[in-house]
Protein backbone atom coordinates (compact mmCIF):
# COMPACT_ATOMS: atom_id res chain seq x y z
CA UNK A 1 0.00 0.00 0.00
CA UNK A 2 3.03 2.36 0.82
CA UNK A 3 4.40 1.52 -2.19
CA UNK A 4 1.31 2.15 -4.24
CA UNK A 5 0.96 5.26 -2.10
CA UNK A 6 4.63 6.71 -3.28
CA UNK A 7 3.96 5.41 -6.73
CA UNK A 8 0.89 7.93 -7.10
CA UNK A 9 2.98 10.96 -5.54
CA UNK A 10 5.91 10.37 -8.13
CA UNK A 11 3.48 10.73 -10.59
CA UNK A 12 1.48 13.35 -9.65
CA UNK A 13 5.16 15.32 -9.69
CA UNK A 14 4.98 15.21 -13.17
CA UNK A 15 4.18 18.26 -14.63
CA UNK A 16 5.51 21.37 -15.73
CA UNK A 17 8.31 22.99 -13.75
CA UNK A 18 7.05 26.99 -13.13
CA UNK A 19 9.38 28.62 -11.96
CA UNK A 20 9.91 31.63 -9.81
CA UNK A 21 12.92 34.41 -10.50
CA UNK A 22 14.99 36.16 -7.86
CA UNK A 23 17.79 39.05 -8.89
CA UNK A 24 19.85 39.15 -5.42
CA UNK A 25 21.79 42.14 -6.92
CA UNK A 26 23.29 41.48 -10.40
CA UNK A 27 24.50 43.23 -12.78
CA UNK A 28 21.02 42.09 -15.05
CA UNK A 29 23.34 39.83 -17.14
CA UNK A 30 21.86 36.69 -16.42
CA UNK A 31 18.34 37.91 -16.27
CA UNK A 32 19.07 39.41 -19.77
CA UNK A 33 19.82 35.27 -20.81
CA UNK A 34 16.90 34.34 -19.55
CA UNK A 35 14.49 36.46 -21.60
CA UNK A 36 15.32 34.45 -24.66
CA UNK A 37 14.84 31.07 -23.43
CA UNK A 38 10.64 31.86 -22.89
CA UNK A 39 11.35 33.34 -26.62
CA UNK A 40 10.30 31.75 -30.22
CA UNK A 41 14.35 30.85 -30.25
CA UNK A 42 14.49 28.47 -27.63
CA UNK A 43 11.02 28.31 -26.23
CA UNK A 44 11.19 27.25 -22.95
CA UNK A 45 7.66 26.03 -23.03
CA UNK A 46 8.41 23.26 -24.91
CA UNK A 47 9.48 21.57 -21.64
CA UNK A 48 6.66 23.26 -19.62
CA UNK A 49 8.80 25.74 -18.10
CA UNK A 50 6.72 28.61 -17.25
CA UNK A 51 7.69 31.87 -15.11
CA UNK A 52 5.59 32.69 -12.24
CA UNK A 53 4.91 35.77 -10.75
CA UNK A 54 4.12 34.40 -7.13
CA UNK A 55 6.58 32.17 -5.35
CA UNK A 56 3.54 30.18 -3.80
CA UNK A 57 2.80 28.76 -7.16
CA UNK A 58 6.70 27.89 -8.30
CA UNK A 59 8.01 24.77 -8.00
CA UNK A 60 12.09 25.80 -8.87
CA UNK A 61 13.49 29.16 -7.88
CA UNK A 62 15.63 30.70 -10.13
CA UNK A 63 18.08 32.89 -8.48
CA UNK A 64 20.90 35.38 -9.66
CA UNK A 65 23.07 37.99 -8.29
CA UNK A 66 25.26 37.89 -5.14
CA UNK A 67 23.21 38.08 -2.20
CA UNK A 68 23.78 41.10 -0.36
CA UNK A 69 23.07 41.93 2.61
CA UNK A 70 19.85 43.73 1.85
CA UNK A 71 18.37 40.92 -0.07
CA UNK A 72 19.53 38.06 2.56
CA UNK A 73 16.19 38.27 4.64
CA UNK A 74 13.95 38.79 0.92
CA UNK A 75 15.82 35.64 -0.50
CA UNK A 76 14.97 33.44 2.71
CA UNK A 77 11.44 34.54 2.80
CA UNK A 78 10.69 33.77 -1.05
CA UNK A 79 12.57 30.53 -0.27
CA UNK A 80 10.11 29.45 1.92
CA UNK A 81 7.02 31.01 0.57
CA UNK A 82 7.83 28.42 -2.56
CA UNK A 83 5.35 25.36 -1.54
CA UNK A 84 7.86 21.63 -0.99
CA UNK A 85 8.64 19.79 -2.96
CA UNK A 86 10.58 22.46 -4.47
CA UNK A 87 13.87 23.05 -6.33
CA UNK A 88 16.86 25.86 -6.25
CA UNK A 89 19.24 27.01 -8.99
CA UNK A 90 21.87 29.45 -8.60
CA UNK A 91 22.26 31.00 -12.01
CA UNK A 92 25.67 32.06 -12.87
CA UNK A 93 29.18 32.97 -11.06
CA UNK A 94 27.61 35.61 -8.74
CA UNK A 95 25.83 33.04 -6.27
CA UNK A 96 28.57 30.87 -6.35
CA UNK A 97 31.20 33.40 -5.74
CA UNK A 98 29.93 36.61 -5.55
CA UNK A 99 31.96 36.98 -8.99
CA UNK A 100 32.98 41.11 -9.92
CA UNK A 101 31.13 41.91 -6.33
CA UNK A 102 33.36 39.46 -4.03
CA UNK A 103 35.11 41.62 -1.60
CA UNK A 104 32.54 44.26 -1.17
CA UNK A 105 31.49 44.20 2.37
CA UNK A 106 27.75 43.92 1.54
CA UNK A 107 28.17 40.71 -0.24
CA UNK A 108 27.20 37.62 2.13
CA UNK A 109 29.00 35.07 0.28
CA UNK A 110 27.97 31.92 -1.34
CA UNK A 111 24.09 31.64 -1.84
CA UNK A 112 24.01 27.93 0.23
CA UNK A 113 25.54 29.70 3.14
CA UNK A 114 21.39 30.74 3.14
CA UNK A 115 19.44 28.43 1.66
CA UNK A 116 20.12 24.68 0.35
CA UNK A 117 20.89 25.32 -3.77
CA UNK A 118 20.20 21.83 -6.31
CA UNK A 119 21.59 22.76 -9.03
CA UNK A 120 24.51 25.56 -10.21
CA UNK A 121 24.70 27.29 -13.93
CA UNK A 122 28.13 28.44 -14.29
CA UNK A 123 29.12 31.49 -16.27
CA UNK A 124 28.78 35.29 -16.54
CA UNK A 125 26.34 35.36 -17.76
CA UNK A 126 25.20 31.95 -18.63
CA UNK A 127 23.91 30.76 -22.28
CA UNK A 128 19.87 30.36 -22.23
CA UNK A 129 20.88 26.68 -23.42
CA UNK A 130 22.31 26.39 -20.10
CA UNK A 131 19.57 27.74 -18.34
CA UNK A 132 17.00 25.95 -20.05
CA UNK A 133 18.99 22.62 -19.47
CA UNK A 134 19.24 23.03 -15.95
CA UNK A 135 15.84 24.02 -15.34
CA UNK A 136 15.27 19.98 -16.59
CA UNK A 137 17.49 18.46 -14.74
CA UNK A 138 15.55 20.53 -11.85
CA UNK A 139 12.08 19.09 -12.65
CA UNK A 140 13.93 15.56 -13.21
CA UNK A 141 15.14 16.26 -9.37
CA UNK A 142 11.80 17.31 -8.38
CA UNK A 143 10.29 14.46 -9.88
CA UNK A 144 12.32 11.51 -8.57
CA UNK A 145 12.57 13.47 -5.02
CA UNK A 146 16.04 14.33 -4.97
CA UNK A 147 16.14 17.71 -4.37
CA UNK A 148 17.49 19.35 -0.87
CA UNK A 149 13.99 20.18 0.14
CA UNK A 150 12.52 16.26 -0.56
CA UNK A 151 15.60 15.03 1.53
CA UNK A 152 15.48 16.82 4.05
CA UNK A 153 11.26 16.25 3.96
CA UNK A 154 12.12 12.93 4.02
CA UNK A 155 14.55 13.22 6.81
CA UNK A 156 11.72 14.43 9.43
CA UNK A 157 9.50 11.73 8.36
Amino acid sequence: MIGLFQHLIKISRRRSPWIYRINAGSCNGCDIEVAPCFSPRYDGEQIGALLQGSPKHADILLISGPVTLRTRDMVKEIYEQVPAPKAVIALGSCPASGNVFSGSPTIIGNLESLIPVDLYVPGCPPRPQAILEAIQKAAHLLENGETHSQQEEDQHD
